[in-house]
């Protein structure tokens, strides 16, 4: 079995040189294990939960955030604040806070998270941010860790190669980042605590699954073009403990369950060529209810970005 699985990897690996290591891992070893069977399958669906991962992104809530805002726009329609705070682990964060004016005190605000290379003025987070804008949401976008304003050196992101605990601690740290974010949102009075999305693209949605897991102030989730399984990217070595307590901490599949009884949103591509639409069903198929995902006929790149923000409005429109 183990050569038949190595064969297929052989003959799938050159098509796929030309997407991230992290993603092509995860198709290639999604294949292999649909030809190696049901058992193999459900070994590997086990997922690691021997570090206390309930509390590992508990943390000191009376540390100052530090923040600093200042105004960039400010227009007829919006205005456009560019902000800065203090993280856990002394990280400091980046983000823009757009806040379209009208008559309420206190609107309510989506978190709206890039994904894996880019940042939070990249051209499909700008058109999220002017269409939720002009529905009369606040929109706050931080740079995930190590990306856009905060990017230092940025090496291979990937969980299985040199730079693995650099690339687990990327989502790890931007998990963090996002709780504290809540905390800024706590303290602006525009901004209506008691009604805050997230809606999170790719990376963004696999970080936005954890954190929605472990963060209750999120009322509505909003997963795009994500996925679960991570220790599938381990290839052959994915049933291992090993490779399970490594990714425990940034599985999305350990955390989804805890975001009921919060409505969950899943957006998805039939032909994902970077998340493979079998991992976005095993997501899916943890999440308890109320939940509902939606199906693209299109690949990751290509998915219709218009069709897609809007069905996330609607679902924002409903529930927050």
């Amino acid at each position: 079995m183990a050569g038949r699985i190595q064969k297929v990897l052989e003959c799938i690996s050159p098509m796929m040189m030309k997407y991230s290591k992290l993603f092509r891992n995860g198709l290639i070893i999604a294949v292999a294990l649909f030809i190696a069977g049901f058992a193999l399958f459900k070994s590997v669906s086990n997922t690691s939960k021997s570090v206390p991962i309930n509390s590992y992104y508990n943390y000191d809530k009376a540390v100052p955030l530090k923040d600093s805002v200042y105004t960039i726009t400010d227009s007829t329609n919006f205005k456009l604040l560019s902000v800065s705070y203090q993280s856990i682990h002394d990280k400091k964060v980046t983000g823009l806070l757009s806040i379209p004016k009208t008559d309420k005190t206190a609107l309510p605000v989506i978190l709206l998270i890039h994904g894996l290379g880019d940042h939070k003025a990249v051209d499909y987070v700008e058109y999220g941010n002017d269409y939720f804008l002009k529905n009369g949401y606040a929109v706050l976008r931080i740079d995930i860790s190590e990306h856009g304003d905060r990017k230092s050196e940025f090496y291979d992101f990937d969980f299985t190669g040199s730079y693995k605990y650099w690339s687990r601690n990327i989502v790890s740290q931007t998990v963090f980042d996002l709780r504290r974010a809540v905390d800024f949102i706590t303290t602006r009075k525009e901004l209506d605590q008691n009604r805050i999305g997230y809606y999170g693209i790719s990376l963004g949605g696999i970080i936005g699954t954890i954190f929605c897991g472990v963060e209750d102030r999120i009322k509505v989730p909003v997963i795009a073009l994500a996925g679960g399984q991570l220790n599938l990217l381990f290839k052959e070595k994915a049933i291992s403990k090993e490779a399970k307590d490594f990714v425990s901490i940034i599985e999305p599949l350990n955390f989804v369950e805890q975001i009921t009884p919060r409505p969950f949103l899943m957006l998805n591509a039939k032909n994902d060529e970077i998340v493979p639409p079998a991992m976005s069903k095993l997501l899916y198929g943890k999440a308890e209810n109320p939940k509902d995902i939606i199906w693209y006929d299109a690949k990751h790149r290509d998915a219709p970005i218009d069709v897609i923000y809007n069905d996330g409005l609607n679902w924002f429109k409903k529930y927050l």
